[in-house]
């Protein structure tokens, strides 16, 4: 069961953390105004870059938030990715202005589903100035699209366009500023649970809204054998040998060497899907099993190295991506940490060594996360595995481990097709 600190408790906490005590008492004011939330100084180079007159109405609106408690008690109206595929294509624009209409709808109903969320965290979370301003770019992401004309020509969709483009900018650091807040907060975290359950809930939420709208955009670019963000004829063989050879290279900026990447199984299958969240999930486990690889194996040259083989499964059902690295396996006190946001095995400690290593860095849901940046981009937040499971679960599917300690790792990612021949799952 959580337990609650007092006011007077919380502001020292949060003073400690280098919040000034006006902005304190602002924030109290703001909080338990009429109930709501509160409302702090912006934490992100984003928050500061808006407008002072929009900056205005997002404070404004921790006081009065009525229109977003009415959007938040709304149920969502999720798409079939076979719905997007085949939704057709009118030679007046008709599809484009249907879309634009569906997310002028849909939009401020999700935001408002996520900034429930945040109101929901413990109020010593809450108030970190950097969950702040996520919070704050939020409820002004809800007011910008909840207040925009009905969108009832093309010129209208046009500007809409715009205004997306902006939000998707706006919110592209999102998830590296969950990660420091949740960081800066974690001595205050009494529930686990709760917040593993609040991330997987942001970051799938956020995927689903950032398909959406980038789908929408690019039904104005004309692509072979592409519809929005659907390819038709998607091959997971070039999207793996692409992300193999970027990811190597930076294993070689930050390592010197880099295994070799075989594939294996039905590499000349095609079917339509959407690539991605397939293309960030493939990134990070390659990541994770070259790193593995390279420090289990210590100084050896690359021809040297065991290689990572990936097998590709397809069948009318599903498809399935099988990732197999020799890096030593992961240690047995360690394998129910792996799926914990925060987690991080940024160390040879963390991976099993040929030699007895030292203890692993046991920094819990949150430990190690933030203290590793100087490392390179080989080593990231903690939030990787556990984030690729929530997106893959979104996607309808299935992410497993199996590790051998001493010997290696298989990742299994299981996909649904989107051809609407099977059950699939929605957007």
């Amino acid at each position: 069961m959580a337990s609650f600190l007092t006011r007077s408790q919380c502001t020292a906490n949060l003073v400690r953390q280098g919040i000034p005590r006006g902005n304190l008492t602002l924030s109290w004011r703001r909080r338990f105004s009429d109930g709501n939330s509160a409302a702090g100084p912006a934490g992100s180079a984003t928050a500061a870059s808006v407008k002072p007159s929009e900056r205005a109405r997002s404070v404004t609106s921790f006081y009065h938030q009525h229109a977003i408690d009415q959007a938040a008690a709304k149920a969502s109206v999720r798409l079939m990715p076979a719905t997007m595929l085949y939704s057709g294509k009118s030679s007046d624009g008709s599809h484009i202005l249907r879309s634009c209409q569906y997310l002028q709808k849909e939009l401020p109903v999700r935001i408002a589903h996520r900034i429930a969320g945040f109101r929901c965290l413990p109020f010593i979370v809450g108030c970190n100035p950097t969950i702040l301003a996520i919070h704050e770019l939020y409820i002004r992401a809800f007011h910008m699209v909840a207040d925009f004309p009905f969108v009832a020509t093309l010129d209208d969709e046009e500007k809409f366009c715009t205004m997306l483009t902006e939000l998707l900018h706006d919110h592209r650091d999102v998830v590296t500023m969950l990660a420091e807040g949740f960081n800066e907060t974690r001595k205050h975290i009494q529930d686990e649970t709760m917040i593993k359950s609040f991330l997987d809930k942001t970051l799938t939420s956020r995927l689903g809204m950032r398909l959406l709208c980038e789908h929408h955009l690019m039904l104005h670019e004309e692509h072979a054998n592409q519809i929005g963000i659907i390819h038709v004829n998607f091959s997971p063989k070039a999207l793996i040998e692409k992300k193999a050879e970027s990811t190597r290279k930076v294993c070689e900026q930050k390592y010197g060497v880099s295994p070799e990447v075989k594939l294996i199984g039905h590499i000349s299958s095609r079917f339509s899907y959407i690539p991605q969240p397939l293309d960030y999930i493939m990134h990070e486990m390659l990541k994770n099993a070259m790193r593995a690889t390279v420090e289990y194996h210590g100084a050896v040259p690359s021809d040297k190295l065991q290689p990572i083989t990936i097998a590709i499964a397809n069948n009318p059902v599903d498809f399935i991506i099988r990732i197999s690295d020799r890096g030593g396996g992961i240690r047995h006190d360690l394998l129910a940490k792996v799926w914990n946001y925060g987690f991080s095995s940024s160390s040879k400690e963390d991976i099993e060594p040929n030699t007895n290593g030292a203890a692993a860095n046991d920094g819990g849901i949150f430990g190690a996360m933030m203290s590793n940046r100087s490392f390179g981009s080989m080593f990231g937040y903690g939030f990787g595995l556990p984030a690729c499971r929530a997106y893959v679960e979104y996607l309808g599917g299935e992410l497993t481990l199996e590790t051998m300690q001493g010997f290696g790792t298989d990742i299994y990612i299981r996909l649904r097709h989107i051809d609407g021949k099977m059950e699939s799952f929605r957007i």
